[in-house]
């Protein structure tokens, strides 16, 4: 995540940060970010900038609705209801993995300021471009003296052991597939042995130095654990189990063998994701996440009913992301932004 910039002068706080001090995000070019970041430290472009994603979040759900109205017609209210709060459960899990690197590279934050930044941050995912997530939670972060480089860093790990996670989650499921159902993207497992290596302590960190070093960035101060690189896996692991179970839940009302729908709900889903991260050029996976997520269900539901699941499941995973931040804004207002003397380690 972090990109070109020069370095800061040791233990420089927020107001000591120029826009060539600013560490990159992937996607969009070093001298455009400088130029708009500046502009995104105000009160005002945060707003704006919610208020996008709200827009596209509300397009997403419109757009989508009248092709899942039948398929809800047959789910109801209740899973549809259980299936929410299952996803708010795994995004819960999901944050816990970035709070946990967050906290290893020293920027522990309280949960209830964590999930703010975390969750508002999330929803820079769906303005177009792969950047807009990541940027939005450095800016939050630096309200709370947490610096840049250290929020670039901790969301790119949280990516790289998501991905890891999902990709073992659907493996573990794979003797249940039959053929077709990973839709012909068996490639995408092909990431597991790299991503393993890269995530070993012994080069992780290394890798990291050399990748600031590479944008002029001074390294981290602290150097990540293989207990905190665990941890993390295991509430990734824990997101990817609860985020299945949702389409799950979706799928037992249409029809679908309880038992055997369990594995391909949890599995497939994990996969279609992974699937939808891999393939950049859809944001937030969109239409590739679902086409998969069709194909790992053909062996419980006809094409119809798998249809309304995922078509159903994409808008509910924007309900969760839009329940989240609401709720994490409202409950992390009361909580100001530190004052350098509580986090003297600021520097970028």
């Amino acid at each position: 995540m972090p990109e070109q910039t020069a370095p800061a002068a040791a233990g420089a706080g927020p107001a000591d940060a120029s826009p060539e001090q600013l560490p990159p995000a992937p996607g969009v070019p070093a001298h455009v970010l400088r130029r708009l970041l500046p502009v995104l430290r105000g009160r005002l472009a945060r707003v704006v900038f919610v208020l996008i994603a709200l827009g596209l979040c509300g397009y997403t759900v419109v757009d989508q609705w009248t092709q899942v109205k039948s398929g809800f017609a047959g789910i109801g209210w209740g899973p549809s209801g259980l299936a929410l709060l299952t996803v708010l459960a795994a995004w819960f899990a999901m944050m816990q993995v970035w709070r946990v690197l967050l906290g290893a590279f020293g920027s522990p934050l309280p949960l209830r300021v964590g999930a703010r930044v975390f969750f508002v941050g999330q929803l820079g995912k769906y303005l177009p471009g792969s950047v807009w997530s990541v940027v939005a939670q450095m800016e939050l972060g630096q309200a709370h003296q947490v610096p840049r480089r250290r929020s670039a860093t901790s969301a790119a790990l949280t990516m790289l052991i998501s991905l890891l996670a999902a990709l073992l989650t659907s493996a573990v499921s794979l003797p249940f597939f039959s053929d077709g159902t990973t839709g012909g993207y068996d490639w995408a497992f092909l990431a597991v042995p790299a991503v393993l290596v890269c995530l070993h302590p012994r080069l992780l960190n290394p890798l990291l130095d050399r990748l600031l070093a590479l944008t002029r960035r001074p390294p981290l101060e602290q150097r990540i654990s293989g207990g905190a690189i665990f941890r993390a896996m295991a509430w990734a692991l824990l997101s990817w189990v609860l985020v299945g179970l949702h389409v799950w839940l979706l799928t037992v009302p249409l029809g679908a063998a309880a038992a055997h729908a369990l594995p391909l709900s949890v599995g497939g889903f994990a996969f279609a994701w992974s699937v939808g991260f891999l393939v950049v050029f859809a944001p937030a996976g969109a239409g590739v996440r679902e086409a998969i997520l069709i194909a790992a269900l053909s062996p419980v539901l006809d094409l119809g009913r798998a249809t309304a699941v995922a078509l159903l499941s994409r808008l509910i995973t924007v309900a969760a992301d839009l329940v989240a931040a609401a709720a994490a804004a409202w409950f992390g207002r009361a909580h100001p932004p530190r004052s350098p003397r509580q986090n003297p380690g600021t520097g970028y």
